[in-house]
């Protein structure tokens, strides 16, 4: 029930109206400035604690979160804030405007989400006051545009106005040094301080002689991807989605430019919009959000389902089996490029997240290259000495490090496409690969057991009760050790989740989602492969001892079926 602010006399609700009406005179954005106005003549206690109790926090993942008026909303105030303080740090590092040279740039990049364009330019006009030379990328573009423009064009830092594959309603920032990989610790410590000192909106001086960018540089990334694909077999039929987001003349592009004959586009999710009208949820992973694609494979009978996520920093596929359609694992598409590469000559460390498939691991092992386990987050594989290909399972591969240091769905299409001809031309599919794999390593099966919840506190208690009351086993499978990974257990930097090590290979962990109020549990089961038996009875054991899994670690963190 909403409590109104005309019959509350606690000084905290003074603080919250006095907040409010503070932030409304330095708010530029005369939507937000009525929508807050509007709930003060309303009295709307909750929804103003809930949108000035905390200031929306800038982290690794630098900002994200729901459109609105407030200190704990995505909006232009916050974003200018943001904007002074990345400014106020470049310029202390002397990158900005006491910087020589081209690296005193920062390049910014938004994609097709509301209100993307217009932080793109506060966030342009704020550097430009600054002293810091902005440079805007011509459209809404792909992310990995951004992380390839940084390196390409010599520049201090760079930011992506984007909230990637979360709902219509939300939005986000994303900071890159001039490495062109996303920041990590204590970078974003010192960015979010910068942030904190920065006066009111009025005071902070705006620019504008910032430059936006021709189409050549965009041009560059796209004959760079291209550039991937060795001389080989184009014979594949495609049906491709961008998921109303921006990949989708990227991805056509770029696969036309390397041979392949243009892919069925799903007419329904072609053109960008925000609002993203045929999906619950803008990520491939969702249920039901390859529904549409699927359905125009069958009918046009291809070889390949492929799709990026709005910002198509990710990329996944689907496969056709005896009874339609499946989509293929964040994991088995991340093995299969690690194969491609491997099998290609390309020498160089191999890394994937600590939620990500061990098969990686043995596969590095095997092929005599180095192979490196890292925190959750692209972040950290993107820093990764020597990286040659690095994935994590929740879709994001980079196959090409030295151009893009970061994910990049349209590169990940194309290799996994050019692997997909190369196998049809010999009369195989890619899960044929899949089968090979497991027989020489045993089979790697991986499933996720994801928990949305409404309220946090029940994350936190879930994590509590594991803590407290630790399994011994899962699944049938006796606990080996457990790795806590807020103290920096298993040798990485600390992070909230545990690790449960089980017998025969398997392997569970169970961690806060960064992004969504989610709780995200990673499963693993090894299975070997009896060469009479065949793959398919492994597959059917592997599914058993998964279930097994599910169930036990839901009971284990007493959340409700």
């Amino acid at each position: 029930m909403t409590t109104s602010l005309r019959w509350v006399s606690d000084p905290d609700i003074d603080e919250l109206r006095k907040r409010a009406r503070a932030w409304a005179a330095d708010d530029p954005d005369p939507t937000t400035r009525a929508e807050l106005e509007a709930l003060l003549e309303q009295g709307d206690a909750a929804e103003l604690a809930d949108r000035f109790d905390g200031t929306l926090e800038f982290g690794t993942a630098g900002l994200r979160g729901e459109l609105g008026a407030g200190s704990n909303r995505m909006n232009r105030v916050v974003v200018s804030r943001a904007a002074a303080g990345l400014a106020a740090y470049l310029n202390e590092q002397d990158l900005g405007q006491r910087g020589a040279g081209r690296d005193a740039a920062v390049v910014i990049g938004y994609d097709a989400r509301h209100n993307s364009d217009v932080f793109a330019r506060d966030t342009a006009e704020v550097m430009t006051g600054a002293g810091v030379r902005a440079l805007v990328l011509p459209r809404p573009l792909p992310t990995p545009v951004l992380a390839f423009a940084i390196r390409e064009l010599g520049c201090a830092a760079g930011v992506m106005v984007t909230a990637s594959h979360n709902p219509p309603r939300d939005n986000g920032y994303k900071v890159y040094l001039g490495d062109g990989s996303q920041i990590v610790p204590p970078v974003d410590t010192e960015i979010a301080a910068h942030i904190e000192a920065v006066g009111p909106l009025a005071d902070v001086p705006r620019g504008d002689g910032w430059t936006v960018l021709g189409d050549s540089i965009v041009d560059s990334y796209l004959d760079t991807v291209a550039g991937l694909a060795g001389d080989g077999p184009r014979d594949l039929r495609l049906v491709y989605t961008p998921l109303h987001g921006v990949g989708g003349s990227s991805a056509v592009q770029v696969l036309e430019t390397a041979g392949f004959d243009a892919p069925y586009v799903v007419p329904e999710q072609e053109q960008p919009d925000p609002d993203f009208p045929t999906v619950a949820f803008p990520n491939p992973e969702e249920p039901g959000a390859m529904d549409l694609a699927m359905a125009l494979a069958a009918a046009r009978n291809v070889d390949l389902v492929v799709a990026n996520d709005p910002d198509a920093d990710r990329c996944a596929a689907a496969v056709p089996e005896a009874h339609g359609w499946r989509m293929l694992r964040g994991d088995e598409v991340g093995v299969l490029l690690a194969h491609h590469l491997i099998t290609g000559g390309h020498t160089g460390t191999y890394a994937c997240s600590i939620v990500s498939s061990t098969l990686l691991g043995t596969m590095a092992t095997a092929a005599g290259q180095p192979f490196v386990e890292t925190l959750t987050g692209f972040k950290w594989i993107s820093k990764v000495d020597g990286l040659v290909f690095g994935y994590e399972e929740a879709l994001g591969y980079c196959v090409d490090p030295e151009h893009v240091k970061d994910k990049d769905g349209v590169s990940a299409l194309l290799l996994l496409c050019e692997l997909a001809a190369a196998e049809k031309a010999q009369g195989r599919t890619l899960v044929d690969v899949l089968d090979d794999l497991a027989l020489a390593h045993g089979l790697h099966a991986t499933d996720q057991l994801s928990v949305r919840v409404t309220d946090p506190a029940e994350i936190e208690a879930a994590m509590k009760r594991l803590r407290s009351v630790p399994p011994t086993s899962l699944g049938g499978l006796r606990v080996e050790s457990i790795d806590d990974l807020s103290r920096g257990d298993g040798g990485l930097p600390p992070t909230e989740g545990l690790r449960y090590r089980l017998q025969s290979g398997a392997r569970v962990i169970v961690r806060p989602s960064g992004t969504e109020p989610k709780l995200k549990c990673y499963l693993e089961v090894v299975v070997p492969v009896d060469a009479e038996a065949g793959v398919d009875a492994a597959r059917i054991s592997a599914a058993a001892r998964l279930d097994a899994l599910r169930s036990d670690v839901r009971s284990a963190a007493g959340l409700a079926g």
